[in-house]
């Protein structure tokens, strides 16, 4: 008997020949991110599940620990003064930082969006300091606080100005780390000039032809079409803010009077001299709870601010 392939028969050749096409460069594919996903795996996802079972233990990498249930996290919540130090500071700071950073990278980036001679300079002047390293930066402003002989301060005497004890008093400790967290504004100018570009030339043309000033443009035309880039921004910058550490640990290592003790360096601390891993597992944890709850309440609340286009 003569086999006659019918169009439903060819169609199943042609479907075949497909799906193992797609199945030879799916294999490709996984092949090809798999030193991603092998990283993933081994540096992320691993340590974040290993890190909640050990938040119910008492493991002090000399010990393997014992489960102790939720006993990691009520210590935190109700027997340690110094938990809610940290974490007030590091409120302090979020607060004081985060408005600072967005307004003034938004104020730069207003002023590097007109056309003016060196423009490209100035825009990598203002960029660069984000980028140096942590270390050195932190170092360099060590020299800039210094109560003595560090150049605010010379700065400030020129005005008849009496010198502030950036470091060395608890009134100031937070202000001058909240201070040098300008030296990095310019990654958020960079992200706010690229949506200063985006906005439509035509509704700036249009207001113009209505009469608006510049203020008024400002105010209803690029400050409601920023609100996308503002909110990024405003979340980025939470969540980083949230985690400052080494600032703390190169020039107050915490002081004076634990002023500058925020809750990173508090989990450091715990983990890593007093190697209380279990408790310093539960201190991440409950980070991460805080992060997220501010998170998703900025995303339940965008929707009344901000604006989209679209």
């Amino acid at each position: 008997m003569t086999f006659i392939a019918t169009p439903q028969t060819k169609d199943h050749v042609r479907w075949r020949d497909m799906s193992a096409a797609r199945r030879k460069e799916a294999i490709l594919g996984y092949l090809f991110i798999s030193p991603w996903l092998l990283g993933f795996l081994m540096f992320v996802l691993g340590p974040f599940i290993a890190s909640f079972y050990l938040s119910f233990t008492t493991y002090s990498i000399l010990q393997p620990g014992k489960w102790v249930g939720l006993q990691n996290y009520t210590r935190a919540l109700s027997r340690e003064p110094l938990f809610w130090k940290s974490l007030g500071n590091t409120a302090y700071y979020v607060i004081g930082a985060v408005p600072l950073r967005i307004i003034l990278g938004f104020i730069l980036a207003l002023l590097l969006n007109v056309q003016v001679r060196g423009l490209t300079l100035w825009r990598t002047l203002f960029y660069v300091p984000s980028i140096t390293p942590l270390v050195a930066t932190t170092v360099l402003w060590l020299y800039l606080l210094n109560p003595k002989f560090g150049l605010i301060n010379y700065a400030l005497s020129l005005l008849h100005i009496s010198p502030v004890p950036w470091l060395t008093s608890p009134k100031w400790s937070k202000p001058a780390l909240i201070l040098m967290s300008v030296w990095w504004v310019g990654g958020n100018m960079v992200i706010f000039l690229a949506g200063l570009q985006g906005i439509p030339q035509h509704l700036y043309e249009a207001a113009e032809l209505d009469g608006a000033n510049a203020l008024r443009r400002l105010w209803h035309i690029t400050i409601p079409m920023m609100t996308p880039t503002i909110y990024f921004n405003l979340v980025i910058n939470i969540i980083n803010t949230f985690q400052v550490f080494v600032q703390a640990f190169i020039m107050t290592d915490g002081g004076p009077l634990n002023s500058t003790r925020f809750y990173m360096l508090y989990l450091y601390d715990n983990a890593f001299r007093f190697f209380k891993m279990g408790y310093a597992s539960a201190l991440a944890w409950i980070l991460f709870l805080i992060i997220l709850a501010l998170t998703i309440l900025l995303v339940k609340t965008s929707n009344r601010w901000v604006f989209y286009g679209g």
